[in-house]
């Protein structure tokens, strides 16, 4: 994790908060007014909730093993370099229900070397369709493959990569969350990206039934260093965040082509599937705290394995960021933060090595949450817009 960028300190203290009220002769007794009756400190303005992942934290992991050996991108991992990596679980709802099963089955493989990470992926489908040809079209609006990537896992400065059926490309760097007021920048580009799709059947033809399509990438290393705020490629070891999704549109042939099945009453398509590795909780895939953890290592492929056990300060993250979610909440209900944790209704967590509650420090509209190690050596934070970094080593 990285540390915050020193850029003096982000709250005031309550020294220089009672310095000022000196110095205008205001009490902080009576509010400034001269009364001494005690105005009602949260008056409610709302009932809106801040949107919250609706499922357990429990990311998926995968061990993205190295290869030695050329791999030929042609969208099929056919090559001896994939055949002992183990696919990822199998694609489900992005909201984590289970009611209703994916249609379809969806997993992918990892893979790299010192130039590339690999990516490989296999959708079964018996309609493969995309229409969208131009770069940096919004890919979605096909049935598409999506990758997402957080080398540090502070959920700033991340990744998108969509590719649809044609091999059409969409590429973007999102600076922030949408939901922490982004950008998105779109003019980024992967320099030195290669992609390629193999189709399993006949493309936009509804005359035969397909069995489905593959997609191979490599990303320069190069590229992803850009924003990673650590070493590339990744030292051994290191756990980045990453997801996969596929959005699939329900279609019907009309005059021998496909299009969106649509709503009979308002003429608009109906709502797309949305397929994803690690669930989010929410049908939505900018929550990179819900990413899985992919960790490298610079053994052969053939050692297989896929599974590894999270460091220790994942639930201690987790905790934060719950209490990122109720600070939200707070300020669309009161238009403030709170520095009192109690109205935040976050239970106490079980945490292995840190102090419970946290510090929390509040101005009219910033925040900083502080988790200390219990030995005081490690300190771990959040802010108002959803940043995270640490401070010290145990």
């Amino acid at each position: 994790m990285k540390r915050r960028p020193e850029n003096g300190n982000r709250l005031w203290g309550a020294a220089g908060i009672l310095l000022i009220s000196l110095f205008l002769g205001v009490s902080l007794l009576d509010g400034g007014c001269g009364s001494q009756e005690e105005a009602p400190r949260w008056i409610k303005k709302s009932d809106e909730v801040f949107p919250e992942p609706a499922i357990d934290f429990d990311p998926p992991r995968y061990i993205c093993h190295r290869t030695f050996e050329k791999i030929i991108i042609d969208g099929k991992p056919s090559e001896k370099s994939w055949e002992n990596p183990r696919w990822t679980s199998y694609f489900v709802n992005i909201d984590g229900s289970t009611e209703r099963a994916p249609r379809y089955s969806t997993r992918a493989k990892m893979l790299w070397n010192g130039e590339y990470l690999f990516i490989a992926a296999e959708m079964d489908e018996p309609q493969v369709w995309a229409k969208l040809e131009e770069r940096d079209a919004a890919v979605f609006q096909d049935n598409d493959f999506e990758v997402f990537i957080d080398p540090d896992g502070d959920t700033h400065e991340y990744y998108e990569l969509e590719i649809n059926a044609r091999g059409t490309v969409w590429d973007l760097l999102l600076l922030k969350p949408y939901r922490d007021g982004g950008p998105a920048v779109n003019a980024w580009d992967i320099r030195g990206l290669r992609t390629a799709v193999y189709v399993d059947g006949t493309l936009n033809d509804p005359r035969d039934t397909d069995k489905g399509w593959s997609v191979e990438m490599a990303i320069p290393w190069e590229v992803l260093g850009e924003c990673a705020h650590r070493n590339v490629p990744p030292d051994e070891n290191d756990i980045w965040r990453v997801n996969f999704s596929r959005v699939e549109w329900p279609v019907q042939v009309v005059d021998g082509r496909y299009v969106k099945q649509t709503d009979a009453e308002t003429g608009r398509a109906l709502p797309e599937s949305n397929w994803s590795w690690a669930p989010q909780g929410i049908a939505n895939m900018h929550y990179p705290e819900m990413w899985g953890l992919v960790k490298f290592t610079n053994t052969d492929q053939s050692y297989g394995g896929t599974s590894f056990i999270a460091g220790a300060e994942e639930p201690a993250w987790w905790a934060l960021r719950r209490l990122y979610y109720r600070q939200r909440t707070h300020y669309l209900q009161y238009g403030a933060y709170t520095e009192e944790i109690d109205r935040l209704q976050v239970p106490a967590p079980e945490l292995l090595g840190f102090k419970w509650p946290p510090r929390i420090e509040v101005t009219s509209n910033l925040y900083e949450i502080c988790l200390e190690s219990e030995r005081g050596g490690r300190k771990l934070f959040i802010a108002q817009d959803g940043d995270v970094w640490s401070e010290g080593e145990e």
